[in-house]
């Protein structure tokens, strides 16, 4: 058995794992994606939610790219631990991808106590990536075919990206409607 293969076998292989799975949520729920992008969106709501704009973007560039990053490793090494390609109970994937769908938006607003539709637009966010996480439209399922955590990553990370695409626009027909009294 060769170095990599015991420490996939011993307790850094069980750690990447247990992280991977995010513990029980992927291991023990029905559903497993859906729990982990709801881990997500609670990453969202405590770390990304309460900076502002300009913050925002340095804080996604800067923690985004280190948790993707880790996340490939982590994965890879739990992929083979569980010898699957791309298992369901590997969430850690979407955890990561969720605060990406709200990048460049006014949480500020969205969180303050005048907005009364901030949960919408947080369901809705959810909605859209569950949806383009689960369809993988627009090339996402290619992504899949990357070997290891690449792989497991990478399409979620494209299913985060469309669906901001898709609630920047969803927001600013909102906008457009309001301004014209619609």
């Amino acid at each position: 058995m060769s170095i990599s293969q015991r420490l996939i076998q011993g307790a850094p292989g069980r750690i990447c794992t247990a992280i991977a799975t995010l513990g029980p949520l992927g291991t023990r729920m029905p559903a497993p994606g859906t729990w982990g992008s709801g881990a997500g969106l609670l990453l969202y709501l405590i770390v990304f939610a309460r900076v502002n704009k300009l913050e925002q973007w340095a804080v996604f560039l800067g923690m985004f790219t280190a948790l993707a990053i880790l996340a490939m490793a982590i994965c890879t090494v739990a992929e083979k631990r569980l010898g699957k390609t791309d298992p369901r109970e590997i969430i850690l994937d979407e955890f990561i991808a969720m605060p990406l769908i709200f990048a460049g938006t006014e949480t500020t607003n969205f969180l303050s106590a005048q907005n009364r539709y901030a949960w919408a637009w947080f369901l809705a966010g959810f909605a859209l990536f569950r949806i383009l996480d689960v369809s993988k439209p627009l090339g996402i399922r290619k992504l899949q075919s990357w070997p290891g955590g690449a792989g497991i990553v990478a399409d979620d990370i494209a299913a985060a990206l469309a669906a901001c695409l898709a609630l920047h626009v969803l927001h600013w027909a909102t906008l457009f409607a309001n301004g014209l009294g619609i």
